[in-house]
């Protein structure tokens, strides 16, 4: 039977960890959209609060976590760490498995850990309504719970085939009280000028988020939210990884490999960051592995340079792997990982050697989720799967090798309302996808203008 090792909620962070402090080479600023100059506070505050720019830009090491924020953190808080006893006998490997599992939040995911600090410093501000995109669903469920705690109205711009393949991820969102609109919409200039150019686009988180930002932008009372790629927002997330290295010290472990999937990089970084910080600090030299879809592969196919966050060209310019603010991913089920560019953070490590990645297909990602299940008792959402792959790959490599390692992945969310796509899996409706050249490049070779002179 798997382990699990739990906290008691005075174990819990009181502060988020900022890798920033620790990070030998410190990531580039954003330029503003118009004038390629480092932007500064004033050029976000139409966006977000004032307090979440000071941390997005902050170079120190721990930032207090809000009493306010703590409390409704306890709803979930602290997480189960689980050594998958069941799944390493499947595997037939002497490799140590743990997985933090996040789906014991209220919306099922990692997500509630920004959603709830984003609404409370909002709240603080005085906002009454906050506009905002989701992929999977899972931000927007996260935020619409967030709000709800706070008395915000919130707005929902959901990726279209997410949309159309996940109704009760909006049902859900509708329950928090939410308002929630299928993207591309015609209710921004953004969303009719892709309907214009393609009256049955799929929709992106580029998109989605181009409209977010235009409804925010264009009204004073409304702000701004986004769920993964910003500093801040990684920042939060910093509470799993913290929470498991207590864990893994009861349990007199520690890894030698942390996995999580990467869609903009909130999930990897909350599990990772405190143990790349043992990396930097005290010369450990724990392998920290990102996973994308290969149908989104920003990290091992994309390039670095300064790109939009969205589609319609409305955010600063951000220092990422990109494959460009155009660029149409497929309509893979694990919508979540649907996104053009990788956070700035994750980014700069990956640049810099400290952390690798690898892009999977999701026929193989389906076939670790169900196996995952069968031992563990979990369905995993399709972005968690990715994950249990990589896992299953490095128990192979460790195998072959001769050694036994410890393990640590992030189970960022289960797949209780994303049964279709086991349907579809199971039906053999999905299929793995192979990029041409020119599909790679064509929308990284129009941004070759956007780079500061």
């Amino acid at each position: 039977m798997s382990k699990k090792i739990f906290l008691n909620e005075s174990e819990m962070p009181s502060h988020w960890y900022n890798i920033v402090a620790d990070m030998p080479n410190k990531p580039l600023p954003p330029l503003h959209p118009g004038t390629k100059q480092p932007a500064g506070p004033q050029d976000l505050a139409p966006l977000f609060p004032m307090e979440l720019i000071m941390q997005e830009v902050s170079t120190e090491q721990y930032i207090e976590i809000p009493d306010q924020v703590q409390e409704i953190y306890k709803i979930w808080r602290p997480t189960p760490l689980i050594r998958a006893t069941a799944f390493e006998k499947m595997l037939g490997t002497d490799c140590k498995i743990y997985y933090k599992y996040e789906g014991v939040s209220p919306s099922g995911s990692h997500k509630p850990n920004t959603a709830v600090p984003q609404a409370y410093y909002n709240m603080k501000e005085g906002v009454k309504k906050i506009a905002t995109e989701t992929g999977a669903g899972q931000w927007g469920t996260a935020l619409s719970f967030a709000c709800a705690q706070f008395g915000i109205e919130c707005d929902v711009y959901m990726v279209r085939v997410s949309y159309d393949q996940k109704p009760y991820r909006k049902i859900l969102m509708n329950t928090f009280g939410a308002n929630v609109y299928a993207s591309p919409s015609n209710r921004t200039q953004a969303g009719r000028n892709i309907l214009a150019a393609d009256p049955n686009s799929t929709g992106s988180l580029g998109i989605a988020i181009s409209e977010a930002v235009e409804i925010a932008a264009g009204d004073e009372n409304i702000k701004y939210s986004l769920g993964s790629v910003l500093n801040h927002v990684l920042l939060h997330q910093t509470v799993i990884g913290q929470e498991a290295e207590k864990q893994l010290e009861y349990a007199g472990d520690f890894p030698d490999i942390v996995i999580a999937p990467l869609g903009g990089g909130s999930n990897f970084a909350g599990i990772s960051f405190p143990f790349i910080k043992h990396n930097l600090v005290n010369g450990k030299k724990v392998r920290c592995i990102a996973v994308e879809p290969a149908s989104c592969p920003k990290l091992t196919k994309g390039k670095f340079m300064y790109d939009f966050g969205d589609t319609a060209g409305y955010t600063p310019l951000l220092p990422m792997y990109t494959l460009g603010h155009t660029f149409q991913p497929a309509a893979i089920h694990a919508g979540g990982l649907r996104y053009h560019g990788a956070s700035v953070l994750c980014s700069q490590l990956l640049k810099d050697g400290l952390i690798e990645a690898v892009a999977l297909q999701q026929l193989e990602c389906f076939d670790a989720g169900v196996k995952f299940a069968k031992a563990e008792g979990i369905v995993a959402a399709p972005e968690a799967t990715h994950g249990i792959a990589q896992v299953i790959r490095e128990v192979n490599q460790a195998k072959e090798e001769g050694v036994s390692k410890t393990i640590l992945f992030n189970l960022c969310g289960h797949g209780f309302v994303d049964m279709q796509a086991y349907a579809d899996y199971f039906d053999g409706k999905l299929q793995n996808h192979e990029f041409t050249h020119d599909e790679l490049t064509s929308a990284l070779d129009k941004i070759g203008d956007l780079q500061p002179v």
